[in-house]
This record gives C-alpha cells, structure tokens and sequence, in this order.
C-alpha cells in the first residue's frame, strides 16, 4: 500500500517515514504543500497524511484542492492544532480523520488501516490463493495450510506482489520498484536474501515448492505442476 506524507519537520518526517516503511508501506514524503498537492493528483496512493501548517500552500487549502479536483483518496490531517474548532475546520475541507500532535503512532497506524478498509471494502481481491497458500491483504494474515506464517511488513510486500502476479516470471526490475520502491539498481543481494527468507517460510517441510527461480530471469510463485 503506498501512502503520501506531506510534513514539514524533518525529524517528525523521518520518523513517520521510517516507522510506515517498517509496518509494509511505501511512502513518498514531501515537506511542500504544493509539491503536495501535485503528487497527490498525479499519483496514485491508498492514503495521505498531512500537516496543517505547511509552505508553499496550507493543509486546509491543500485538501480543498484535492476534494475539488473530485480526488477522493482519504486524507488524514495530523498536526498540533487541536482546538474543537479546528478539527472541524479540517474536516469540513473535506479530510477524512484529524489526530493531533503528539501522538501514538499504533493509533496513527490504526486510523490508516480504517481509512483503507473504507476507500477499498473487503472483496475477493484482498484474498490471494494459490494451492493452499493463502493471503489477506486486509488482515495481513498468511497461511498455507494449517499453518500460520510469520511475515516481517517487507516479506509480506513481496509475497503480496508475487502471489499477485502468480504463475508469471517476476524479474528483479520488477521487485526493486514494485516492493522496495527503487528505481535503480541498488548492487546488493538484497532480493535474493528476501526471497530465501521467504522460501524457507512457505516451502520449509513441505511437499510442494511453489516459490521458483527462473534462472536468468528472475521469479516465480505457481501451483505444483
């Protein structure tokens, strides 16, 4: 799931970052209310957060703009004005949910996920299948079996992105930008030490491998032949 966080303290900034990166989101961060803007109507993303108190354009005028651009992606201010007054104020220029400054980040964390369960209601496309591999992207849950497995956010990202993609070859191209959000080549292992965490957890003691490499082309999760 990818999340637009538009703050303008770099310390509040690289903390939220870091700590949406380590729970399974990828983020694009901006400290620019315009830039903002211009990412939020030229990207897609399954939340924003964003402060108030912003340069370039305020967070009240930001969200304005958005909602009257018929953008409707859920939008969460968090910021340190607190008053009654201006939490309606925010929620009547069209944001969604408003949390103020300081704040528990479990909350913060758990407002997003109901903001995305509401924008996207639980349907066949949050549960992916493939033999008796099963995954929920909502719960965040994974099972083969009777067997629950144990993800960290970026292991469920990538096996998110392959069961997705089930049954095709998957390339490192592929990862880098769709799981780790590179465009680039990083020149390490990164890939291959994830993908073998992740074998050893679906494959480990069971008949059926469904987690291949093709050689000289990247990745594969299909049915047992």
């Amino acid at each position: 799931m990818k999340i637009l966080l538009i703050e303008d303290d770099p310390d509040m900034s690289a903390y939220l970052q870091d700590s949406l990166t380590q729970s399974g989101f990828a983020v694009d961060t901006v400290n620019d209310g315009r830039d903002g803007l211009h990412l939020a109507l030229s990207d897609i993303y399954e939340a924003i957060i964003v402060d108030r108190m912003l340069p370039g354009l305020d967070g009240l005028s930001l969200v304005s703009a958005l909602r009257a651009a018929n953008n409707a992606t859920p939008a969460l201010f968090l910021t340190a004005l607190a008053d009654v007054d201006q939490r309606v104020e925010g929620l009547r220029a069209g944001a969604d949910d408003y949390l103020t400054k300081p704040f528990a980040y479990t909350e913060l964390l758990a407002r997003i996920e109901v903001l995305v369960r509401r924008q996207r209601p639980e349907t066949a496309d949050h549960h992916y299948q493939v033999a008796d591999l099963q995954l929920d992207r909502l719960k965040r849950t994974v099972r083969r079996g009777q067997r629950t497995i144990d993800l960290q956010p970026r292991e469920f990202r990538l096996l998110e992105f392959m069961m997705a993609n089930a049954g095709q070859v998957v390339t490192r191209t592929m990862l880098l930008e769709k799981v780790w959000d590179y465009h680039f080549d990083p020149q390490t292992n990164v890939i291959d030490v994830h993908i073998s965490r992740l074998r050893a957890k679906i494959d480990r003691h069971e008949d059926s491998p469904l987690l291949h490499t093709i050689r000289g082309a990247g990745y594969c999760l299909r049915e047992p032949e």
